[in-house]
């Protein structure tokens, strides 16, 4: 991976040191990430990507964004939900199309991020508790705690996380 807009370490494929999202950045830090990202829903793989860029903030596991051409965007639909966030700007959110029905807002994007995050235009981000398999490198991503957060648990990842009960005020 390489810092884009910042200093960070400069990583390829093989063995991970250990991470803990408290050495994480805030305001959150945009990098290149070579490893392969895989989303997969039922039989359908949504995303299948080794040109990912990987969000990291403070508190919060990695969030991977994975490039629209690396996309299934046929099987998505977008949904009316929308946030803003502070320092990436306005976010859209995207329901994923199987089998008759409508999986509500299972990725969002930032069609127009602010200033420090155009790095994020043209990618989406999937919820890893909303679809039923994300993988990093073959490895199976656990979910972030909470029903906001989309962040990537993997074994290199280490917390407490944002997003467990009584972290509110974190």
């Amino acid at each position: 991976m390489t810092a884009i807009g910042g200093d960070g370490p400069v990583t390829g494929r093989g063995a991970r040191p250990r991470e803990s999202v408290w050495d994480y950045p805030r305001p959150p830090r945009v990098e290149r990430d070579t490893r392969r990202v895989t989303v997969r829903h039922g039989d359908v793989t949504l995303a299948d990507s080794c040109h990912s860029l990987r969000v990291l903030e403070t508190s919060h596991p990695p969030v991977f964004y994975v490039p629209r051409a690396d996309v299934r965007v046929d099987r998505l639909a977008r949904s009316a939900s929308s946030t803003f966030c502070e320092w990436k700007g306005p976010a859209v959110y995207w329901g994923l199309r199987t089998d008759g029905l409508v999986v509500p807002d299972v990725a969002w994007s930032y069609e127009d991020p602010r200033p420090g995050y155009t790095a994020l235009a043209g990618h989406l981000a999937f919820y890893p508790g909303r679809v039923d398999l994300c993988t990093v490198d073959g490895e199976p991503v656990r979910a972030q705690p909470g029903d906001f957060y989309g962040g990537w648990i993997t074994e290199e990842i280490a917390g407490p996380f944002k997003g467990v009960p009584g972290s509110a005020g974190w």
